[in-house]
C-alpha cells in the first residue's frame, strides 16, 4: 500500500477580504491542507469594519459591492449569506418608487446638478439628458456630441485616464463629469490614473467601435443605458459589511487564524519550502518573549499592501520588492455624519454627491448613505457619509479632527444646506489603503508576474494589483488560492466552484 502523501501546510498573510477569500477557498477546494491566516491587526476584515453607535449603522470603508462582477455575490451564496439587500429606490414615507432616486449629483457653481441620465463615468449613452442639462455649456454639449468624429488612437502605449477623456469628449466634459466621478471611486489624480489599468473597456470600444457614443447605441447592454440601472447593480449586507468578514471567518477551521501577529520576512528553502518568521504583538510587549514565531509552509499567499509585501519579500527577490514598492497609495479620510433630517433643506433624491476639482470645495464627495441603504440611520435622521483627502489633497488626512469637522459641516451647509450641529460626527483616517494605478502600472504588474513564475508556491492578492474593489479582491484571493492548490497537487474538491467574472 503507497503511504499518504504529506499533508499540505499553507500559510495565508493578511486578513482583509483578499486574504479571507484566499483562506476560505482553500478550505473548499483543498480540505485536506492545514491553513493557518496570519493577520498583524487585533481584528480580521482590514479596511471593512462596521460600528453601530447611537442607532447608525457607520461604515468605516466601502459599504456596498458590485454585481457585475459575481465573485462577492457567488462568495456570500456559497457560505449560505443571504443577507444582501439592494440599493433602495424609494423615498421615506412613498409607497412608489422615485424614477431618480438611484442617481447622484454634480457641484456646479455652489448647487447639485442632477448627472445627466445615461451618463456612465466616460461614455453617454443618452443624448437628450445631455442637451438639457445645465453641467454642460452649449459649446461643451456640442463638444461632447462631435466625439463621433473623433478619430481613434493610432499611437501605442498607456493613456492616462484624463487625455483620454479630453480626447474622446473634450474638456469640459472631462472636467465637470468625467473627473468627478471619477475621482469619486479612485481618489486618484486623474492626469496620472492609467486607463488601461482602470477602465479598460473603454479603450476597447473606441477599438471596436471607433468612438463611445456609437457603441452606446450599437450595443445592447444589460444596463440599457440609464445611470439608475449602475446604481441597481450594488448590494449591501444589512447588517453591514463587517457581518460579511464575520461570517466568511466563522467558516474557516478552528484555530487558524492567528491575530496581532505580523509577517515580518520569508526565506525561501532548499526544498522548496517557505520560512515564515512572525511576531505576535503579545510578545513584542512581554520583554520574556522576545523571540519570533518561526514556521515552515509549503506554500504561502500574501494578501498585504504591496509596501507590506515588498518589506516581506526583501529577503527573498530584492529587484521584487523594488518594482512592488513602485506602486504608489493615496491617504484618505471619511467624515461619518449623523444629522436629523430636518436639518438639512435639500430633498436629497438621490444617492450623493461629487465635487469637481474646478469648484475648488475642501471635500472630494458625500454619499447619503441612509438613502441609498435603508436602516442606516435611526428614524428621523439621516446618515452622510463624507470623502477627503486622496491624491489631490493628500495633506487633509494630518488635519486635526475639530478642522476636518469644520470643512465638512461648512460644506454641507452650502451644499445641501445642512443647518445646526450633528448628532454623530466621526472622522475615519486610512493611511496607505488606496493604491494608485499610475501610467504604466500594467507593465509594472507584469514585471511582478514573472518574477513571480521562478518563486513556485508563492502567490499574490489584495488590491494592490489588479483591481481595488471587494469583487476584485475577492476573485483575486480565491484565484492565488486554486494556484497554490494546483501547484502542490492537493486533491482539488470540485464542489464548489466559483463563477466565471464576465
Amino acid at each position: 500500500m503507497p503511504a499518504p502523501s504529506p499533508r499540505r501546510r499553507i500559510a495565508v498573510v493578511g486578513g482583509g477580504i483578499a486574504g479571507l477569500a484566499a483562506a476560505h477557498r482553500l478550505g473548499e477546494i483543498a480540505p485536506q491542507a492545514e491553513v493557518t491566516l496570519f493577520e498583524a491587526a487585533e481584528r480580521l476584515g482590514g479596511v471593512l469594519r462596521t460600528e453601530a453607535a447611537d442607532g447608525y449603522l457607520l461604515e468605516h470603508s466601502a459599504d456596498s459591492f458590485i454585481t457585475s462582477n459575481p465573485a462577492a455575490v457567488d462568495l456570500c451564496r456559497r457560505i449560505g449569506f443571504d443577507e444582501l439587500i439592494p440599493t433602495n429606490d424609494r423615498l421615506p414615507g412613498e409607497s412608489q418608487p422615485h424614477p431618480r432616486l438611484r442617481s447622484a449629483f454634480v457641484v456646479r457653481r455652489g448647487r447639485l446638478i442632477r448627472v445627466p441620465e445615461g451618463f456612465m463615468l466616460l461614455q453617454p449613452r443618452r443624448l437628450w439628458p445631455l442637451l438639457t442639462s445645465p453641467l454642460l455649456s452649449p459649446l461643451g454639449k456640442l463638444r461632447l456630441f462631435a466625439e463621433c468624429l473623433v478619430p481613434r488612437r493610432r499611437v501605442e502605449g498607456d493613456e492616462s485616464l484624463a487625455a483620454f477623456a479630453r480626447r474622446r469628449l473634450g474638456r469640459e466634459a472631462y472636467e465637470r463629469l468625467v473627473q468627478p466621478l471619477v475621482g469619486g471611486i479612485y481618489t486618484a489624480d486623474a492626469e496620472k490614473l492609467s486607463l488601461a489599468a482602470t477602465l479598460p473597456r473603454f479603450i476597447a470600444l473606441e477599438r471596436k467601435h471607433g468612438s463611445l457614443v456609437r457603441a452606446a447605441f450599437r450595443e445592447r447592454q444589460k444596463s440599457q443605458g440609464g445611470s439608475a440601472a449602475r446604481y441597481g447593480l450594488f448590494v449591501a449586507p444589512r447588517n453591514g459589511m463587517g457581518s460579511l468578514v464575520a461570517a466568511l471567518a466563522a467558516r474557516l477551521p478552528e484555530g487558524c487564524v492567528r491575530l496581532s501577529t505580523p509577517v515580518e520576512t520569508l526565506f525561501r528553502l532548499r526544498d522548496g519550502g517557505w520560512q515564515v518568521i512572525a511576531r505576535s504583538s503579545f510578545a513584542q510587549n512581554d520583554p520574556a518573549n522576545e523571540s519570533p514565531l518561526d514556521d515552515i509552509f509549503d506554500a504561502v499567499i500574501l494578501a498585504m499592501p504591496a509596501q507590506r509585501i515588498a518589506a516581506v519579500l526583501t529577503e527573498v527577490d530584492a529587484s521584487l520588492a523594488a518594482v512592488l514598492n513602485e506602486i504608489e497609495y493615496a491617504d484618505s479620510a471619511l467624515a461619518l455624519v449623523g444629522v436629523r433630517r430636518d436639518a438639512v433643506r435639500h430633498l436629497l433624491d438621490g444617492f450623493g454627491f461629487v465635487a469637481p476639482e474646478i469648484e475648488n470645495r475642501q471635500i472630494l464627495a458625500c454619499s447619503f448613505a441612509s438613502v441609498k441603504f435603508p436602516g442606516r440611520a435611526p428614524t428621523g435622521s439621516l446618515l452622510l457619509r463624507v470623502f477627503l483627502g486622496g491624491a489631490r489633497r493628500a495633506g487633509q488626512v494630518d488635519l486635526p479632527d475639530e478642522e476636518l469637522r469644520r470643512i465638512v459641516l461648512a460644506e454641507l451647509g452650502e451644499l445641501i444646506g445642512l443647518v445646526g450641529q450633528p448628532e454623530l460626527f466621526r472622522i475615519v483616517r486610512w493611511r496607505g489603503a488606496m493604491p494608485q494605478y499610475h501610467l504604466g502600472h500594467l507593465q509594472r504588474v507584469e514585471q511582478i508576474e514573472a518574477r513571480m513564475a521562478d518563486l513556485a508556491g508563492l502567490e499574490l492578492a489584495g488590491n494592490a494589483l489588479r483591481g481595488v474593489g471587494v469583487p476584485d479582491c475577492i476573485r483575486g484571493g480565491e484565484q492565488a488560492a486554486e494556484r497554490v492548490a494546483q501547484s502542490l497537487g492537493c486533491a482539488v474538491s470540485t464542489d464548489a466552484e466559483p463563477e466565471a467574472p464576465d
